[in-house]
């Protein structure tokens, strides 16, 4: 067996990983608006729901950041209103959505995510 494969040890509990790749495979998008330097859209998760409504697990801000050409960034917000994401154990979870949402809608542009999950918020920067 290889030397360096014999030392890697799995981080994420192996349910969780499979709860990421299902919550991934089924993720799905509707746009509910857009203007010339923006849209929104809403996320739709099979495991999660909205509390108040039983709809969208959250939502997508992305805002265009067109002034200019040098150092051009796209800012995106996720805020997510299922309140079961905000448990810091699913950190992983949230993490691998929100990284999946970036890579569908934005793509690889260079963007500035903000990210809003109670415990599990965080920020980052996605640099083509």
């Amino acid at each position: 067996m290889d030397q360096n494969k014999e030392n890697v040890v799995e981080v994420i509990d192996p349910h969780l990983k499979l709860r990421i790749k299902k919550e991934v495979e089924g993720l799905q998008f509707i746009k509910n608006f857009r203007s010339a330097t923006a849209e929104e859209w809403y996320v739709f998760l099979p495991g999660f729901k909205d509390p108040q409504t039983g709809g969208a697990a959250g939502k997508v801000i992305i805002h265009y950041n067109l002034y200019g050409n040098r150092d051009i960034f796209i800012n995106t917000t996720i805020i997510f209103d299922a309140r079961e994401l905000y448990v810091s154990q699913l950190h992983p979870l949230v993490y691998a959505i929100s990284d999946e949402i970036v890579n569908r809608l934005v793509g690889y542009a260079d963007t500035l995510l903000s990210v809003h999950a109670g415990e599990n918020s965080y920020q980052a920067e996605y640099k083509a």
